[in-house]
């Protein structure tokens, strides 16, 4: 979704263990800031529009998700007009199923 993502809680462990998905919507619901380095405000802000329809487009239920004509306008319009999906994931805590196969 988005690069130069750097590991700055070094109590993650090993990095391919994060879902990058759950990093990146921590970063925007927490501190709003995907700390990318150095770039400028409008890279920033092209950015963070393309995370945050991303993050609609991959909500689990397919009816959450936006129509492309929606995805479309969404990266045409403003950033802040934008509002962060909910989580579109299942929490890493309940394991990869998250349910009983029994």
């Amino acid at each position: 979704m988005a690069g130069q993502r750097k590991n700055s809680d070094s109590r993650m462990g090993n990095p391919s263990q994060i879902y990058f998905p759950a990093w990146v919507y921590k970063q925007l619901v927490g501190s709003g800031d995907l700390k990318l380095g150095n770039m400028n405000e409008e890279e920033e802000m092209l950015i963070k529009k393309k995370v945050i329809v991303g993050l609609g487009c991959i909500q689990l239920n397919p009816c959450h998700r936006p129509s492309m004509k929606t995805v479309i306008e969404m990266l045409m319009g403003d950033v802040r007009d934008l509002e962060v999906p909910p989580k579109p994931f299942v929490s890493p805590a309940r394991g990869r199923l998250g349910r009983s196969l029994s």
